[in-house]
């Protein structure tokens, strides 16, 4: 199987460089709820998808935004709407000639057609939500696909002509063994993606797995999972430059680097979040209020904070421990942090044990 040859140049992170901004597009539908999912999504108001794509494609009009270096299209599932009509939503967005340009989508769902219709609007990149690769943790999981659909739209990226994929994983769920996830690790590398992003699974309130304690993941068993995850990403090319992710040189996804160095990028839709220099704010919740408020012609904002200057700051650096260029040396005391971090003496990494451990670690930053 031959890889895309398309490439960021001359890399991901040189290319924010430049006034980077983005633009999230929340899609709040599915089909079913998984049973770890805390977003704001629905299964029951598939009948407002015209009026929703509308109300986005009005909201992002009036924003009137310069172009953008970056676009990412979440959920929910975006492959459950009209792809036509959320094509017609992407193209009202002003993008710079190389802006990525990445939907989130559900193997089940996907066609050559549709990501041709993708790739038409735009689209430069796909994020597939594979989470396992075996029949028996999908459903632990609460998932629906097959797994032989990852592999049929993998092929279908590629015959579209779309230049590059992610593959998303969830390790840790109820069941799940070792081997299983090396199963599911070595079917993702062998589909030849240029981005993995792998999670551990996350106990969120109010979720059916939050209900089921039997069922909630074991500390140690997500860090021998990780620790897998790294030794066999690492060792087909994928470098890691974020905890959760890996990525072939110049492959990384610079929508989400936006989100860790703290730029600027605009949500619509329900729910979704903006930030704009060290101010957050986030939409009404639901799609039947979001719609009203942009028919409405009224702010879709519900709530927002400015972020004082140490408050910032602190969070800046947080968010950078997290990510392979780590934070200025002078940021962080590394005395009792022997095994967790490395330094050069200018700045101080994580190590791949000191990534298991990052929350704890950057409590100590300043």
């Amino acid at each position: 199987m031959v890889s895309q040859s398309f490439a960021v140049d001359p890399s991901a992170e040189q290319a924010l460089a430049v006034d980077p901004l983005g633009v999230y597009l929340h899609i709040p539908f599915c089909a079913k709820r998984c049973d770890y999912c805390a977003f704001a999504t629905w299964t029951d108001r598939g009948h407002l998808q015209d009026q929703y794509l509308s109300a986005l494609k009005t909201d992002i009009v009036r924003a009137g935004l310069a172009p953008v270096t970056s676009v990412f299209v979440g959920g929910g599932t975006p492959t459950l709407v009209d792809p036509a009509a959320l094509g017609d939503v992407l193209r009202a967005i002003a993008t710079t000639p190389d802006a990525e340009v990445t939907v989130e989508c559900n193997p089940d769902d996907v066609t050559v057609e549709m990501y041709r219709t993708f790739r038409a609007a735009g689209v430069t990149r796909v994020s597939i939500g594979v989470q396992s690769m075996v029949p028996t943790v999908l459903t632990a999981l609460g998932r629906t696909h097959n797994p032989d659909n990852v592999r049929l739209a993998v092929a279908a990226v590629r015959e579209a002509g779309i230049p590059t994929f992610n593959l998303d994983l969830i390790y840790g769920g109820a069941g799940e063994t070792l081997d299983q996830w090396r199963e599911t690790l070595e079917g993702a590398i062998a589909l030849e993606p240029l981005h993995i992003s792998a999670y551990a699974l996350t106990v969120e309130a109010g979720t059916p797995l939050a209900l089921e304690p039997e069922r909630h993941p074991d500390d140690d068993d997500l860090a021998d999972k990780y620790e897998l995850a790294d030794e066999l990403l690492s060792a087909a090319g994928l470098s890691n430059y974020e905890v959760s992710n890996w990525a072939k040189p110049g492959y990384e996804c610079r929508h989400n680097i936006l989100y860790w160095q703290q730029g600027n990028y605009f949500g619509f839709g329900s729910a979704a979040h903006s930030h704009s220099d060290g101010r957050r704010w986030w939409n009404v919740r639901t799609p039947e209020r979001y719609i009203a408020a942009v028919d409405g012609n009224e702010s879709t904002e519900a709530a927002g904070e400015t972020l004082d200057d140490a408050t910032r700051h602190v969070e800046g650096l947080q968010l950078a421990i997290r990510m392979r260029d780590g934070v200025p040396a002078n940021s962080l005391d590394i005395d009792g942090l022997e095994g967790l971090v490395e330094t050069d003496g200018e700045r101080v990494r994580l190590t791949r044990t000191g990534r298991l451990l990052a929350n704890e670690v950057s409590l100590r930053l300043h």
